[in-house]
């Protein structure tokens, strides 16, 4: 039901102020059952619509419990399509205000758009504004902050009251606005239209846009995100600014109070970092890394002509394999070194077309066992020696990267029986003997997915590693 009082005003400095009832937490999934707007000048409200929505899928017990609002009392209530357009002709060209803006926003805006309606109204948070104008309250939930704040609250949890009591602290929060904290909030790139309810703008402040990791904390300062990020504070704004309706992004939102960070320097680092931190503290919002799979290998076998071949080959259940890799090029770029390190020919090996020029004859280091003048079982030793290579330890390396700052290098070192050590050094402390440089470095746990990102990097890049 719409109450129309006046419109006198241009719509750019009216309020809309705005409370849903839903069947759940987050728009892409629930549906809303309970819709009130007031349209409010600062001093009065000229305008007003509220109503029931079917949902059109059941409401949960516990939704019904809290709100009162049953399948019952909706089921001839209209659907969400038949009130878009009055919705959005309400909403649109105003300055949207909810308790929690985003969840309310989230669920209209896409309920809207599956109509064929945009939404883009400026956004104002009455929990973000609470916390600057009444700072060091016990508690800024509405029920509690109303409380505080001797505002009368009448039908909790639903619609209409919740948009009355929030209308009545909205008027309180402008009287008590005395360093124009409203006006800031609306400020074109102001961070408040996005970030959490309980999360500082001044956390991104002091975030740098450099490679590290980050980490999202509860009320109770637990881990509950890690991340990685080239640009530090660019990533973490993404994570709130974008339009994702999903459940987790509404938990996120609703959960996150802290931000902290580390720098990493380079993108290595970073990935090692961000990987220790998911397997200690295994935080609750990360789909914990895949459990890390070495989907190819090398493999022996030999042919018709009693050659002992090797091949990069995709690993089914029962293959053995000398070595194994995440992807297809490792395992290629490992046998290439191999064949030229024990002088096998690469077509041995496929590595290139058996009926294509030796390319290792050309190069000096295939000794003919694909024309037939070197001796088969000499040349199966030398694949024997190979095959030991592979089959023996790890190589025991250190890797060396961009560091934090000028004069400063990140260091990650793997030993023996997959020892971590990783850490940030003096750039002239590069060239020191292992043993000095383990006592700059703090040990970590390792994993097969740090292990392969270690051992690939130091392949591609063999000029920033040291083996020992």
């Amino acid at each position: 039901m719409r109450i129309f009082t006046s419109t006198f005003l241009p719509t750019s400095s009216l309020f809309a102020i705005v409370d849903i009832e839903t069947t759940g937490g987050n728009a892409s999934q629930g549906s809303i059952t309970e819709i009130a707007i007031l349209i409010f000048d600062g001093n009065n409200i000229i305008d007003q619509f509220h109503t029931l929505v079917n949902p059109m899928q059941p409401i949960p017990l516990f939704i019904e419990k809290l709100t009162g609002i049953s399948d019952r009392m909706v089921s001839k209530a209209p659907k969400f399509a038949e009130i878009a357009k009055d919705v959005f002709d309400l909403l649109n060209d105003k300055i949207f205000v909810a308790h929690n803006v985003n969840f309310d926003f989230s669920f209209i805006a896409h309920q809207l758009n599956q109509h064929g309606f945009k939404l883009q109204s400026r956004k104002l948070c009455t929990v973000r504004l609470s916390h600057k104008i009444f700072e060091n309250l016990p508690s800024y939930s509405l029920g509690n902050l109303c409380r505080s704040l001797n505002i009368p609250i009448e039908n909790r949890h639903r619609a209409m009251g919740d948009a009355s009591a929030t209308t009545k602290l909205f008027s309180k929060l402008l009287e008590n606005d005395k360093q124009n904290h409203l006006d800031n909030m609306l400020k074109k790139g102001s961070r408040d239209a996005y970030l959490p309810i309980h999360l500082s703008s001044d956390h991104l402040d002091k975030m740098p846009n450099k490679p590290g990791i980050y980490f999202f904390h509860d009320s109770k300062d637990k881990i509950i995100y890690v991340g990685k990020a080239k640009r530090l504070r660019t990533r973490v704004i993404s994570h709130f600014s974008n339009n994702d309706v999903s459940k987790r992004k509404q938990e996120l939102m609703r959960l996150v109070h802290k931000i902290s960070y580390r720098e990493a320097g380079n993108e290595l680092m970073m990935s090692v970092m961000e990987s220790i931190e998911i397997k200690t503290k295994w935080p609750a919002f990360n789909r914990s890394q895949k459990r890390f799979e070495h989907k190819f290998g090398i493999c022996s076998f030999i042919d018709q002509k009693g050659i002992m071949r090797l091949a990069v080959v995709n690993k089914k259940k029962n293959t053995q394999t000398h070595s194994n890799f995440p992807l297809q090029i490792n395992g290629i770029h490992l046998l290439h070194s191999l064949s030229k390190e024990f002088k096998l020919c690469p077509k041995m090996c496929f590595l290139q077309n058996e009926n294509a020029p030796c390319s290792g004859h050309d190069e000096y280091y295939c000794e003919g066992i694909c024309i037939d003048s070197e001796n088969i079982p000499q040349y199966n030793k030398k694949v024997l020696q190979a095959i030991e290579k592979l089959n023996s330890e790890s190589p025991e390396l250190a890797v060396f990267g961009n560091g934090r700052k000028e004069n400063e290098l990140s260091c990650i070192y793997i030993g023996k029986n997959d020892f971590l050590a990783t850490g940030f050094i003096q750039s002239n402390a590069k060239k020191i003997k292992k043993e000095k440089l383990l006592t700059l470095l703090e040990p970590a746990p390792c994993n097969e997915y740090i292990k392969s990102l270690i051992l690939n990097h130091a392949s591609q890049f063999p000029d920033q590693s040291i083996q020992f």
